[in-house]
């Protein structure tokens, strides 16, 4: 349960400095939540799935998961870190898109059929 308890000695790349993305705001994090959590060995996300919490935990898994995510799974590099948060970013930015053309087209598919039912 490492991840619960952020170990700074879990990281293999512990010689290395702290690269500047772990100090940057994580949309992955923040759109992808308690599955990000999972893929980065940080289970504190699990309180995602917690209601009432949840409205605040994915504001602090988008300021402090970076650090997490750094602190909590072995990255043989920078590089590897900051590819990984991109891959995960550009996913939860995916998903959030898909669902919002998903919500239009319900909604213009009601608009279209509640028009029809009542003309």
């Amino acid at each position: 349960m490492k991840g619960l308890y952020m170990s700074k000695d879990n990281n293999a790349a512990t010689d290395m400095a702290e690269p500047a993305a772990v100090r940057r705001w994580n949309w992955g994090a923040f759109l992808m939540s308690w599955i990000w959590g999972l893929g980065n060995k940080t289970y504190i996300a699990l309180l995602c799935l917690v209601p009432v919490v949840n409205l605040v935990m994915i504001f602090v898994l988008g300021t402090k998961d970076s650090q997490w995510a750094w602190q909590n799974k072995q990255w043989e590099s920078t590089e590897q870190f900051t590819r990984t948060q991109g891959l995960w970013t550009a996913f939860g930015l995916g998903l959030f898109v898909g669902y919002a053309i998903a919500l239009v087209l319900v909604i213009v598919a009601l608009a279209v059929t509640f028009n029809n039912v009542f003309m």
